[in-house]
């Protein structure tokens, strides 16, 4: 009964689960891949120390082949899910997390420690996508809609918490606690999957899709004009997010001497991300995805630029770089989603398999833009300034490209209410 209820009208969470156990449940989940990543921040030069990492760019490798990890197993986690069921690909992707969760506590060397991380982030990309196909599963329309902001206000007060866990891990402890710490909220969440949530696609749902569908859909995805410019746009503006990310330890602690600040700093500016997405939830459907990104890739270059003019002239100040950092974090909250949302409208079947294409390019086109970018570090905040000037100017030029070089438009504003593009072939 409970299967057939899930597969044709689809409502509410699983049975014997309420709403809240739910939705702290996937938001849980989908906050493995921030705690993976922030939680690092505040103990890289300690890792560095101890495992002799001579370069202090090349500590931020430890946050990049994670995020590479990430992208290549957004790609391939949604068809396993799809062919084997959300339950199973959950389990098998919690204990390759906590096997290389493990192997990076015990690390006796950086390559070991990398290793281990690329392993990390490609069981931990399940996190998030099938996270999403389980509520996909149980929710449609408006009710998907309020289940997943529901989870996303839980899911943005994690990045701005994790530095300061981090920290205070280290206070007590060496760095190797961290992953300790991770290691056991990774096992207790398997734990309580694996005794509270039932499978929520039943067999009769089920497809299998292999290598040609992938490659058919990669096809679809890079030849059609509306999908592969936004998808480059945001692969490429989100480049500079990364670059923020791998700098921001060394800029906090090298170029403002204050590292005592760092965890204070960094919630102070990730805070505006949360706020960012509840805002862009509430005007999404009065003023347009369309308008509202463009408007935010137009905001961060001038802002950018503003940012350069200032580093420049030499009137940089940590209260300067806060303020304008959450300027620009909350410029992503309106670009991100919504640009997701643009390049999947060509889709009217097959939308889950292009969103895992479109995701797993773009989680990898900005790891290797933000690493380039971290790598540049020189000392001053000008490369990763530059960095978001460049990206973002580019991502601007790929929309117009993307649009006929027509902005602000909003085309198909009933049906893309009633969601007719992303959802047709769910019935």
């Amino acid at each position: 009964m409970h299967s057939d209820r899930q597969k044709n009208h689809p409502h509410g969470p699983p049975a014997g689960m309420g709403n809240l156990e739910f939705v702290i449940m996937m938001a849980a989940l989908m906050s493995i891949t921030a705690l993976s990543i922030d939680t690092m921040l505040p103990a890289l030069p300690q890792i560095g120390a101890d495992l002799h990492v001579a370069d202090a760019n090349d500590r931020q490798n430890i946050i990049t082949i994670f995020l590479l990890g990430l992208g290549i197993g957004s790609l391939v986690y949604g068809p396993l899910s799809d062919r084997f069921g959300r339950r199973r690909i959950l389990m098998v992707a919690a204990c390759l997390q906590i096997v290389s969760t493990l192997i990076c506590a015990l690390a006796t060397s950086f390559p070991i420690l990398l290793g281990a991380r690329l392993l990390a982030g490609l069981s931990v990309a399940s996190c998030r996508v099938v996270a999403m196909s389980i509520v996909r599963d149980c929710f449609r329309g408006d009710a998907m809609a309020r289940v997943m902001s529901l989870i996303m206000v839980t899911f943005v007060i994690v990045p701005v918490l994790a530095p300061s866990v981090g920290a205070l891990v280290l206070l007590v402890a060496p760095w190797r606690w961290i992953f300790g710490l991770l290691l056991l909220l990774i096992a207790v969440l398997a734990v309580w999957q694996f005794l509270r949530l039932p499978e929520t696609l039943p067999p009769e749902s089920r497809s299998a899709i292999g290598p040609r569908d992938l490659w058919t859909t990669f096809v679809q995805v890079v030849t059609n004009r509306n999908s592969i410019g936004h998808m480059l746009a945001s692969g490429i503006m989100m480049g500079g997010l990364i670059g923020f990310l791998v700098s921001i330890q060394q800029i906090f602690f090298d170029v403002f001497d204050a590292g005592e600040y760092f965890s204070i700093g960094f919630a102070a500016i990730a805070i505006w991300m949360g706020v960012g997405s509840l805002m862009n939830s509430r005007l999404v459907e009065r003023f347009g995805a369309r308008r509202l990104s463009q408007s935010a890739v137009l905001v961060l270059v001038a802002v950018s630029l503003l940012h350069c003019a200032i580093i420049l002239t030499g009137y940089e100040h940590l209260l300067v770089f806060i303020v304008i950092q959450s300027i620009t974090t909350t410029c992503f909250s309106f670009s991100g989603a919504n640009f997701s949302s643009i390049s999947l409208e060509p889709f009217t079947r097959g939308a889950g398999l292009a969103a895992s294409v479109q995701a797993a390019l773009t989680t990898l086109l900005s790891t290797v833009l933000g690493g380039l970018v971290g790598a540049a570090f020189d000392g001053t905040v000008l490369p990763m300034s530059l960095g978001f000037l460049a990206f973002g100017a580019t991502a601007l030029l790929l929309i117009a490209w993307a649009e006929r070089w027509k902005l602000f438009k909003r085309p198909g504003l009933s049906a893309l209410r009633e969601g007719k593009y992303i959802f047709s072939d769910r019935g």
